[in-house]
């Protein structure tokens, strides 16, 4: 099956690769692939196909900036013309960057030149249903410590291959992770205050069928659960590319690295705290389509979460996640991480928030997030 969006083409199926390295003349590839990949049970279909390739898989579950360099640096010298980019979000990360820098001058810090693109192709086969990455324009690398968000619309992948058959084999807590990870996303951007009747429809066909299928996917290994689920990951991937996530996104990060959760564990454990105080405080509403508006759009994900009202679909989540075991951090010095939370909260996300959130509401919902 092929559709398309704008940018790129999108298809299913692994057995689609050799053709479209065909389509675009790649010579020879770099092959991007995570830790993961001598584990997949796709790795033989990839490494079978016909276009040499050289991998480069040096880099870890949060990318360097050194790390990308040295992608750069190989992609130089094995005269490479192609990236393929086999994996989760780390993947795709360092792909991107690499694809970005890799006509730049190696003189100074790329991330301090300006963005163009550099005309390489690029593939993505993911390997998880969760961030849409393969669809997006957005890569985080780390620079000095620093959380970079490298953003351009060149580092779209020119092609996504879906290829459902990947994620039978992931552990079941990744399978969980991934997934919420894109429920929330396809959440976030309907609501966001970027949204657009395109972004509106993906994030309804995405939200739609997560629900539906999650629980076939994660308790019964369904493979037609699966592809469905990898399907709306997808789509979910093309709405924040449109819109960008908001306020769960925002709060998410640093209970990443405070207590060491997944990112798709950290925003799930958000997002129906924050649901429930926007609903509440209709006076803070931000959203320059006003109040009325917000309110309908609360309603139309509650429909797709096959519920009456927002407040009946935020209890339907919450139960999801209770099924799902999917626990919320513990503190262990209260008042110590709520101070640290509170200063950490990602300011961007929060600006695509449809309603305001000042401290005091932030460290309140950061309260109720902990055990």
């Amino acid at each position: 099956m092929t559709t398309e969006n704008p940018t790129q083409h999108i298809l299913t199926g692994i057995d689609n690769l050799d053709a479209v390295l065909k389509d675009i003349g790649a010579g020879k590839l770099l092959l991007v692939a995570d830790a993961s990949f001598p584990f997949l049970n796709i790795r033989h279909r990839v490494e079978a196909v016909s276009t040499p390739y050289v991998v480069f898989s040096d880099f870890g579950s949060n990318p360097l900036y050194e790390d990308v360099c040295k992608g750069v640096s190989l992609f130089r010298q094995a005269h490479c013309d192609t990236i393929l980019a086999v994996g989760g979000g780390s993947s795709m990360d360092v792909a991107k960057c690499i694809k970005l820098f890799c006509r730049m001058n190696d003189g100074d810090c790329y991330l301090q030149q300006d963005f163009s693109d550099s005309g390489i192709p690029l593939v993505a086969i993911p390997t998880t249903a969760g961030t849409g990455s393969e669809s997006t324009r957005f890569a985080v690398i780390y620079h000095q410590g620093v959380k970079q968000s490298v953003t351009h619309p060149s580092i779209i992948p020119n092609y996504a291959i879906l290829e459902p058959a990947v994620l039978s084999s992931l552990p079941v807590y990744q399978k969980k992770c991934t997934v919420l990870d894109a429920l929330c996303q396809g959440i976030e951007s309907w609501w966001s205050i970027n949204s657009t009747p395109q972004s509106h429809k993906l994030s309804c066909e995405a939200v739609r069928t997560l629900v539906d299928n999650i629980e076939p996917y994660i308790f019964e290994n369904s493979a037609a659960a699966a592809a469905l689920v990898m399907q709306a990951a997808n789509k979910a991937g093309q709405a924040i590319n449109i819109t960008q996530t908001t306020a769960p996104h925002a709060f998410s990060y640093k209970l990443t690295s405070l207590y060491l959760l997944p990112h798709g564990h950290a925003v799930a454990v958000c997002l129906p705290g924050i649901w429930e105080y926007m609903l509440s405080h209709p006076e803070h509403c931000k959203d320059p389509r006003g109040t009325d508006y917000l309110n309908r759009i609360f309603s139309d994900i509650a429909e797709a979460m096959h519920r009456q009202s927002a407040t009946e679909a935020i209890d339907c989540f919450r139960a999801l996640l209770a099924k799902m075991n999917i626990s919320q951090p513990k503190a262990n010095n209260r008042e110590e991480e709520l101070a640290i939370l509170t200063r950490a909260v990602n300011p961007v996300r929060l600006k695509n928030n449809p309603v305001g959130l000042d401290e005091q509401a932030i460290q309140s919902l950061y309260n109720n997030i902990l055990l």
